[in-house]
């Protein structure tokens, strides 16, 4: 695993590489939700080769778990995860 992220570090990164995500902190989504963040899946953000970056509904070695593997990779390498809540809004946790 490389440098672990706070989120902070997490939350410039995927602003960095994605922005246009609807990206924010969890508990701008849920009071009892704390140390995460809260994320759009379905605001239409892609990759540079323009593949949506969620997929709620696919089943393909692309994605892992509904999420490209390079973002979902990305995120591992550096100490977080992502949970559905539902299938427009993802969370991203630190393990």
């Amino acid at each position: 695993m490389s440098k672990i992220y706070t989120r902070e570090q997490m939350l410039e990164a995927i602003k960095g590489k994605y922005p246009k995500q609807h990206i924010r902190t969890s508990e701008e989504f849920s009071e009892d939700n704390e140390n995460g963040l809260w994320m759009s899946a379905e605001d239409g953000t892609t990759d540079t080769r323009g593949n949506l970056i969620f997929k709620y509904y696919v089943d393909r070695k692309a994605y892992s778990n509904g999420v490209i593997n390079q973002l979902n990779n990305f995120v591992k390498k550096h100490g977080w995860f992502f949970e559905w809540y539902d299938a427009g809004t993802i969370m991203l946790y630190p393990l």
